[in-house]
């Protein structure tokens, strides 16, 4: 069994199999086929029903789970220098209601999301209800020549969300999904409202550290310093530099995380370079 397999804990089959004729009943499907998903997802148990609904089934000790996630981030962003910005759930319906309101967010800026279609609770567990998209590869399982050429979108997408102060707060390759040539994204989660100037710069750098070990520090900084500008703005490279910089802050903090793995060195370094240009340039 994985670390994180454990850390995830087991829903009873009874409590699933209840979840599995709720999702039947409220759809009115005469019977339902459920699979079971193995990713790397310590905060629910992942399945599809009928090929046509994504659903996730959010336990009480998935909630635990997250809230001492949540203090591990607040501390390592206090490392970072800064205040802590990640906010815990009241349980595994709030963990619900929350991925399905800012599903909605993001779509409604016009970034891609599954199609939300609603949270509820069944024997105190949370459901989580979106599209599936039968279709899709982890950014990070693309070859890399592929998630080079999507590196700009994952910037632009991100500029659209600090624009309108919406903030991700748990980027990383397998929460950015690619169909039909587009990407997709999922698992937000939960910010505070005082806190998106700072989780800007942890979304930034996550995205760096996400790209780096498949495009090289140059590319991915590159395609942050031209493309970091929501569709219905405009920013320069220089100021993406002075974005960067405040990335930069963030790196360590990402980098002690299990699931990134990057050199931070080389980003540093690139970033230093691109501020230099700007300096030179000013």
């Amino acid at each position: 069994m994985s670390i994180r397999q454990f850390v995830r804990g087991t829903v009873p089959w009874g409590s699933l199999e209840a979840v599995a004729r709720e999702v039947a009943d409220r759809y009115d499907q005469e019977s339902v086929r459920v699979t079971f998903l193995e990713t790397d997802n310590w905060l629910s148990t992942p399945c599809v029903v009928n090929d046509r609904w994504f659903v996730k089934v959010i336990s009480g000790q998935n909630a635990l789970v997250h809230a001492l996630f949540t203090g591990a981030r607040n501390l390592g962003a206090f490392s970072s220098g800064r205040e802590g910005f990640f906010e815990p759930f009241d349980g595994p319906v709030e963990m619900a209601e929350h991925e399905l309101a800012a599903t909605r967010k993001l779509r409604d800026l016009g970034v891609h999301a599954p199609e939300p279609v609603e949270a509820f609770e069944v024997d105190g567990l949370g459901v989580l209800v979106l599209e599936y998209l039968p279709d899709f590869r982890p950014l990070d399982d693309l070859p890399d020549a592929d998630v080079e050429a999507h590196a700009p979108a994952l910037f632009e997408a991100l500029a659209t969300m600090h624009a309108h102060g919406v903030a991700h707060g748990d980027l990383r390759g397998e929460n950015v999904l690619v169909a039909d040539g587009d990407l997709y994204f999922i698992d937000a989660t939960n910010v505070a409202a005082d806190g998106i100037e700072r989780a800007r710069g942890y979304d930034l750098a996550s995205a760096l550290a996400s790209l780096e070990p498949l495009v090289g520090a140059r590319t991915a900084v590159e395609a942050a310093l031209d493309s970091y500008v929501p569709a219905d703005g405009e920013r320069t490279r220089s100021e993406n530099a002075d974005a960067l910089l405040d990335a930069q802050d963030f790196l360590g903090f990402v980098q002690i995380r299990p699931d990134h793995a990057f050199d931070q060195a080389a980003l540093t370094g690139e970033i230093e370079k691109a501020a230099s240009a700007r300096d030179d340039s000013q």
